[in-house]
């Protein structure tokens, strides 16, 4: 199934492991670190980036619906 939807919950400890892993989805904040999705970012065509950023979040807080 498609991606839907992706979001991260509060808790981010600014690692940037998520945007080292699909950047084209994931940015982080130039002030604090914390991560945040990208408004437009096109998640059918990085579906398996999106799901490998979320399970190697060290504090599992990027979810998505597919």
């Amino acid at each position: 199934m498609a991606i839907k939807k992706v979001w991260i919950e509060e808790g981010c400890i600014a690692d940037g492991i998520c945007n080292d892993i699909c950047p084209a989805v994931f940015g982080l904040d130039d002030d604090t670190g914390e991560a945040f999705v990208k408004e437009g970012a096109d998640f059918s065509a990085n579906e398996a980036d999106i799901k490998e950023a979320a399970e190697g979040c060290p504090v599992l807080i990027i979810k998505y619906e597919e």
